[in-house]
């Protein structure tokens, strides 16, 4: 089974330029059998295909998200089927957090372009480097091919999965139309929703990741400009964080019974009543 399993839309994603609509058009003219919809922080465009009447055949569409954490950049996030829960819209979550609360919940987790730009990748944020092995142990997957990541990006990620033994997916990463299927994942079987795939990767079963590499990223177009644009991600992301904070905190003390979380240097300490217990 090929999939693209980092797809985003226009219906969930700010910078999302295609509709999930034509994603799945394009990826059924490319060969694929199925897409994960990896929104920024938003469920958005799977609430939509839920509701449609005439979903397209032979086409799995899955259920993910990209969430920005407060301290390790992005991560993929896949719940079991029908669990969308409102704590994954809520940006800014510290990421041996959002980990308890994914498995918690039954789900898988890992991190997305995990050697990309700073601040928005794993590891290269300062809690990844300090925290490198104790996370890498953490994660279901790494995301071992990003179509709009550099060579050596992906080349260092697949080396981690590789070392730590743990399943690569790989994915377009695409918003734009040209981007749409770059990036695939390859099952030994066919799965037909999230809860499927969540026990296929929990299995151990085969899976190989590849692509062709994106060639009109802003990145590329930005040239050296594009720092300016990876530090205001920084401000961009804390100033969310802060705005979200006093939804999400409720949404941890009443839904998850954890309580406030202190920050000492790189560890995270959480009081009684955690999920843990």
């Amino acid at each position: 089974m090929k999939l693209d399993m980092h797809c985003h839309t226009k219906e969930g994603s700010p910078d999302g330029k295609m509709e999930l609509l034509e994603n799945i058009t394009i990826l059924k003219e490319k060969g694929f059998d199925g897409m994960l919809i990896a929104d920024h922080n938003s469920y958005k465009a799977y609430r939509y295909y839920k509701k449609l009447e005439n979903k397209p055949e032979d086409f799995t569409v899955l259920c993910g998200i990209e969430y920005d954490t407060l301290d390790a950049g992005h991560m993929l996030v896949i719940l079991p089927s029908g669990v969308c829960p409102k704590i994954m819209e809520l940006r800014g979550l510290p990421v041996l957090i959002l980990i308890e609360i994914v498995h918690f919940l039954g789900g898988i987790v890992g991190p997305a372009h995990p050697c990309g730009e700073k601040f928005l990748s794993a590891f290269h944020t300062r809690l990844g480097r300090s925290l490198k092995e104790n996370l890498l142990k953490k994660f279901d997957f790494i995301e071992i091919y990003n179509a709009c990541e550099e060579d050596e990006s992906n080349e260092d990620a697949k080396a981690l999965a590789a070392k730590f033994n743990l399943p690569g997916f790989g994915g377009s990463d695409s918003h734009k139309e040209d981007c749409i299927g770059l990036g695939y994942t390859l099952l030994e079987t066919d799965i037909t929703d999230e809860s499927e795939l969540i026990q296929y990767i929990k299995e151990g079963s085969p899976v190989k990741a590849g692509g062709e590499h994106y060639t009109h990223t802003t990145k590329q177009k930005l040239g050296k400009v594009n720092k300016v644009l990876v530090y205001s991600f920084w401000f961009y992301n804390r100033f969310l964080a802060i705005f979200r904070s006093k939804a999400r905190k409720f949404e941890l003390l009443h839904h998850y019974h954890l309580r406030p979380v202190w920050r000492f240097g790189t560890k995270y300490i959480t009081l009684p009543n955690s999920i843990d217990e």
